[in-house]
């Protein structure tokens, strides 16, 4: 199988392996020069070693591009290398390098290749030195012989095994590090998907609560406008107010959205009077219970969740209630206890599959809390309870 392989990596290997065949090649051929105790050099010799070095460097260079391809040049070079009589020789350094390269790089079917040739490429090397090559195995009785032999076995295992082992070694550290690049492109991804989710969240607050203001606002103005000017006048300046606010926080959603530079100033339970404010211009008089009182400074995330989910049941209260919203808030030592009723209006319904409450309930959830929002009888009732201190996640 070839594997993908940039252009630059692909140079380096040939290049690599060129190299190394140039110094490797003729230091085998000195190696069994005249004097050394060898065969003389001749002609077939130095061609023999000249191809088996070809055909292992050349498995060098494709090692990375096609282990499997360059497993089967190696031993097609050690076979050459021993049919013209030679024991080892400085160029079987490529059959190590290729040993590497299949528990590397290669598929799990070449990676299984790779160990069984360290094995029997061992024992043939360790049988070949003795009964062909002519290694001698020193003086004394045959069971030392037969050790010595088993020694000579075991280290030529050793030497390719080495190798290969090596080459797993290097394998390991690349899935992991396969592994942790997946993983680190999973969390931004997720982090980038809650981000999004959060500011689609925000927006929904923003403008629904803002719209439903206007509307209630405008709706006013045009029935008084032909008997009461001045609360018509007072319903466009409310209008107007409502709706600037409204853009300066779409303005700053964007902002976060374009430049990810933090997520900038929150409601906090200081801006709850001002929403109150809001609702009660819009017609709709919210009757506001706190009882037991923050028993400190609430943590910002349990303050802006508190402020949205109250947003939100607010703006369902304007857009489908008769008028009237009891809003109870109960700072416990361990969490905070919202409800928010209201009447429902005849014929209105709340869908409970609505962008506004689902969004009341992630609120809830990613502070730790949760909440529930329900129709009872001609009463529609949001209920949530926050932990307070058990470090939730900031919407």
């Amino acid at each position: 199988m070839i594997r993908p392989l940039s252009r630059t990596a692909l140079i380096l290997d040939i290049v690599g392996a060129a190299l190394l065949f140039l110094v490797l090649t003729p230091m085998s051929v000195v190696f069994y020069g005249p004097g050394t105790g060898n065969q003389a050099i001749n002609g077939v010799a130095v061609a023999a070693v000249a191809v088996a070095g070809f055909l292992m460097f050349g498995g060098v260079a494709i090692g990375r591009l096609a282990p499997g391809l360059a497993l089967a040049a190696a031993w097609a070079g050690a076979a050459v290398q021993m049919l013209a009589g030679f024991g080892p020789l400085p160029i079987d350094f490529a059959i190590l390098l290729v040993l590497y390269a299949t528990s590397a790089w290669g598929t799990r079917r070449v990676l299984w290749w790779g160990f069984g040739s360290a094995l029997v490429g061992g024992l043939i090397a360790a049988l070949y030195m003795v009964f062909v090559n002519g290694v001698a195995l020193g003086p004394g009785t045959g069971w030392e012989k037969v050790t010595a032999g088993t020694l000579l076995l075991i280290v030529s295992v050793l030497a390719l095994g080495f190798a290969w082992v090596c080459g797993l070694l290097w394998r390991v550290v690349l899935r992991a590090r396969r592994t942790r690049s997946a993983q680190l492109q999973a969390e931004s991804l997720a982090a980038e998907e809650q981000e999004r989710v959060r500011i689609a969240r925000d927006m929904h607050d923003i403008v629904a609560h803002s719209l439903a203001v206007v509307i209630a606002q405008a709706d006013g103005a045009r029935y008084a406008a032909a008997t009461k000017p001045e609360m018509a006048t007072e319903a466009l300046g409310t209008i107007a107010s409502t709706a600037r606010g409204a853009l300066s926080d779409v303005r700053m959603l964007l902002t976060q959205l374009r430049h990810r530079q933090g997520d900038g100033p929150q409601p906090t339970l200081a801006d709850l009077e001002a929403l109150f404010a809001q609702v009660r211009q819009a017609g709709v008089e919210p009757l506001v219970t706190v009882d037991p009182m923050p028993p400190g400074e609430p943590p910002g995330s349990i303050q802006l969740a508190v402020y949205r989910i109250l947003q939100e049941a607010l703006t369902n209260a304007i857009r489908h209630g008769d008028g009237t919203v009891h809003v109870h808030l109960a700072w416990l030592p361990e969490r905070v206890d919202i409800e928010v009723r209201n009447t429902v209006s005849g014929g209105a319904s709340t869908a409970p599959g609505g962008h506004g409450l689902i969004g009341m309930r992630e609120r809830a959830q990613l502070v730790g809390g949760s909440l529930q929002a329900e129709r009872r009888g001609a009463q529609f009732v949001v209920h949530g309870s926050l932990p307070i201190g058990q470090g939730g996640e900031q919407a």
